[in-house]
């Protein structure tokens, strides 16, 4: 069992949102503590096999012309692909 205390803020949120879904507050509670556990837990697998790799000498780097050159990247894909970000 674990007892947490939040904000006014939060705590208001956490009830209108219950209120209006007809759940608990604490379903959404541990929903967001699964999404937050799932997503952290991968990042830290991530660094922690990217230090494994790089304590071995194992870590391989790649230059973002050698990512574009190696998938057959053009110029114009390239350009499309700036653009899509504006």
């Amino acid at each position: 069992m674990l007892g947490v205390r939040l904000s006014e803020d939060l705590d208001r949120r956490l009830s209108v949102l219950a209120l209006k879904t007809k759940r608990p507050k604490s379903f959404f509670v541990k929903e967001a503590l699964i999404e937050y556990l799932d997503e952290y837990e991968s990042i830290y697998e991530s660094v922690a096999q990217y230090e494994e790799q790089k304590k071995k000498g194992a870590l391989k780097l790649y230059t973002l012309e050698d990512v574009i050159q190696e998938n057959g990247i053009s110029d114009e894909e390239l350009a499309a692909a700036d653009d899509d970000k504006l």
